[in-house]
C-alpha cells in the first residue's frame, strides 16, 4: 500500500450539508434554525459555561491554591525493621542493594533511613539521609553509617 492508496473507511466521511438552497433541499428558508429566537440569529448562542443564569460550575468550584515545588526532594523511606529483616550481619545497605531487595523502585531515588524497629546486626549503611535516632541504633549495634552526596534535580540541564 502506498500513500496515494489511503482512503477513509467506508461511511467515515459525509458531504457538507448546503443550507439555504431552496425548499426542495430540505434545508431551505430558515436553514434548519427554526423561526426567530436567539439561536436563529447570527452569532446567537449562549457562551460555553452558561447555565441559564445559575452560578456556573466553574465559579462554584474553589480556586486552586499553592504550587508544586519542582526542587523538592522526595526521599524513599526505609525503616530499621525492614533492614533487620532483609540484610545479614555485616551486610552493606546502599541504594543498589535496597533496589535489589525490592525496597527501592529507582536506584537514583534518594533514600532516608528512619528509626522504626530495632537493629541487632552490625550493618554498613550508605544512604542520602538518616534520622538521628536511626544512626544511634545502627552504631549501637556495631554498624557504620555513611551519608552519600545527593544533588537536587541532577537531570535538569544547566542554563
Amino acid at each position: 500500500m502506498k500513500q496515494h492508496d489511503l482512503r477513509p473507511a467506508e461511511g467515515a466521511t459525509q458531504k457538507r450539508k448546503r443550507v439555504g438552497r431552496g425548499t426542495g433541499s430540505g434545508k431551505g428558508k430558515t436553514s434548519g434554525r427554526g423561526q426567530k429566537g436567539q439561536n436563529a440569529r447570527t452569532g446567537g448562542s449562549v457562551r460555553l459555561n452558561f447555565e441559564g443564569g445559575q452560578l456556573p460550575l466553574t465559579k462554584r468550584l474553589p480556586k486552586l491554591r499553592g504550587f508544586n515545588n519542582r526542587f523538592k526532594v522526595y526521599y524513599v523511606p526505609v525503616n530499621l525493621d525492614q533492614l533487620e529483616r532483609l540484610f545479614d550481619a555485616q551486610g552493606e545497605v546502599s541504594p543498589d542493594t535496597l533496589a535489589a531487595a525490592g525496597l527501592l523502585g529507582n536506584v537514583s531515588d534518594p533514600v532516608v533511613v528512619l528509626a522504626r524497629g530495632e537493629v541487632t546486626k552490625p550493618l554498613s549503611v550508605k544512604v542520602q539521609r538518616i534520622s538521628a535516632t536511626a544512626r544511634q541504633k545502627i552504631e549501637a549495634a556495631g554498624g557504620t553509617v555513611e551519608v552519600l552526596e545527593y544533588q537536587v534535580n541532577k537531570r535538569l540541564p544547566r542554563s
